[in-house]
């Protein structure tokens, strides 16, 4: 497995005294408000190697209509967001570089977001309390999870669970809109008249993934907290809705759940992003659906077993009989 964008030195030199207190990092963050923060035990806070925008969220990307050239293969796996009429696919390919998305969808201004190592994808409407706010990459991971910050406060927020961490925002919870991640040609089929977004201006290898093989370790990276209950192995995929969690497994057996007032429903197609070293050659492990009782879409989350766990200890683990 290669993670070139992390670094694995520059976690083993810095002594976990050092790391376990706010004020390692109150250099590389002047403007943030470390007195104000639901951290209890700092050691769970560390560098994922690159500093503050090393990763460069995107703001404002543009968009091309899906009908046309994309370079996304079938298989490839894309965050689909369908709000006030109209249908965008982020393709993974970006996101595995660039982590967050700051856009604006049907008059709504959103936060589209991935965590690799979580295999998280959520998307967020980034107004709190009457104020827009924009998201950047902090560089830093808790429980192997990333952590954005707001460019207007300079406070930290957990990725998973979309909730300020650190500084003035502490507390503040951003609404979770409902998205899914599907194959390209699951998108293409249902939207052929929608847009896709198109390759950023930055120099990088998109359709590359720089974490080969790490879906199938054994341990997540970066992540020293417990394993998932029930001989769940840390890095099988999840489909968490609220505090509760199906087995994927159990999914691809089934083919569909309905339970505790939601229909879960899997289909093949879909390429691992965290697989082979190009996305759309990576294995198939299916797209997931999750509606109400009314074939409403329902915010959702498909995400490592142990991500789940770590943020959810005594969340439900729906295993079936």
């Amino acid at each position: 497995m290669r993670l070139p964008i992390v670094s694995v030195l520059f976690g083993l030199v810095l002594s976990t005294a050092v790391w376990a207190s706010p004020e390692f990092w109150r250099h590389e963050w002047p403007d943030t408000n470390f007195e104000k923060t639901s951290v209890s035990n700092w050691v769970e806070i560390l560098s994922g190697g690159p500093p503050k925008d090393g990763i460069p969220a995107l703001d404002n990307p543009n968009f091309v209509p899906a009908s046309g050239k994309s370079g996304v293969a079938p298989s490839e796996p894309v965050i689909t967001l369908e709000m006030g009429g109209q249908a965008r696919a982020y393709p993974i390919r970006y996101l595995t570089w660039h982590e967050i998305v700051n856009d604006v969808v049907g008059g709504v201004p959103v936060a589209v977001t991935f965590c690799p190592l979580c295999n998280s994808a959520l998307t967020f409407d980034r107004r709190v309390d009457g104020r827009v706010l924009s998201f950047g990459v902090s560089g830093k991971l808790r429980h192997s999870d990333m952590i954005m910050y707001d460019r207007e406060t300079e406070s930290w927020w957990q990725q998973a669970i979309g909730e300020a961490i650190v500084g003035d925002l502490t507390g503040a919870e951003l609404k979770t809109l409902p998205s899914w991640m599907e194959s390209w040609a699951e998108f293409l089929e249902r939207h052929p008249d929608g847009l896709v977004m198109a390759e950023p201006r930055y120099n990088r290898d998109y359709g590359r993934n720089p974490y080969r093989g790490y879906d199938s370790s054994a341990r997540p990276f970066l992540y020293s907290g417990e394993l998932p209950p029930h001989g769940i192995d840390a890095l099988a995929r999840v489909i968490r809705v609220g505090d509760r969690a199906w087995p994927m497994e159990r999914l691809v057996q089934e083919g569909e759940v309905r339970e505790a007032g939601v229909v879960i429903s899997w289909r093949s197609g879909q390429a691992s992003a965290l697989d082979t070293g190009r996305i759309g050659d990576g294995r198939d492990v299916g797209s997931i659906r999750v509606r109400d009782g009314q074939g409403r879409d329902v915010p959702h989350d498909v995400m490592f077993a142990f991500a789940y766990h770590a943020f959810w200890p005594e969340g439900i683990w729906m295993l079936g009989n």
